[in-house]
């Protein structure tokens, strides 16, 4: 069997579709569907993000039982430096002391980790991410 993730349902405040529509359309996501308190965005490989209005008034905790994030993945260092002038520019502060290499991430000496982190309206937790050949 060969698989691959086909879409994630995030549940939002319809009020901040706005910065999902232009942060994914910044970084070559194209809008699926934008209606009725939903809005779909797809990516080159299929996939799909899914904002939904109605989210209930719980509190996400990232390292409590759910999805701690949503790693969206780069070409190469300068489009994520890229994304992160975008986020700047936006007054979306970035987290983690980021943009920055992991090397502890890496799957070689060869390769790197190259990350920025940065919270959505909804307190979702974001990442702009290269890996690859330093």
């Amino acid at each position: 069997m060969n698989t691959s993730l086909a879409h994630l349902e995030i549940r939002i405040d319809p009020a901040n579709n706005g910065f999902y529509r232009d942060l994914l359309g910044f970084l070559g996501w194209g809008v699926l569907y934008e209606g009725n308190g939903m809005l779909g965005l797809g990516a080159s490989n299929q996939a799909s993000l899914w904002f939904v209005g109605g989210a209930n008034a719980s509190k996400h905790d990232y390292d409590g039982v759910g999805v701690n994030h949503v790693a969206i993945g780069a070409e190469s260092v300068a489009d994520v430096d890229s994304a992160a002038a975008y986020l700047k520019e936006k007054a979306v502060v970035a987290l983690f002391e980021t943009p920055r290499h992991r090397p502890e991430f890496a799957s070689s000496e060869k390769d790197t980790y190259y990350q920025v982190m940065f919270e959505s309206p909804d307190r979702l937790l974001f990442e702009v991410v290269y890996t690859g050949p330093k």
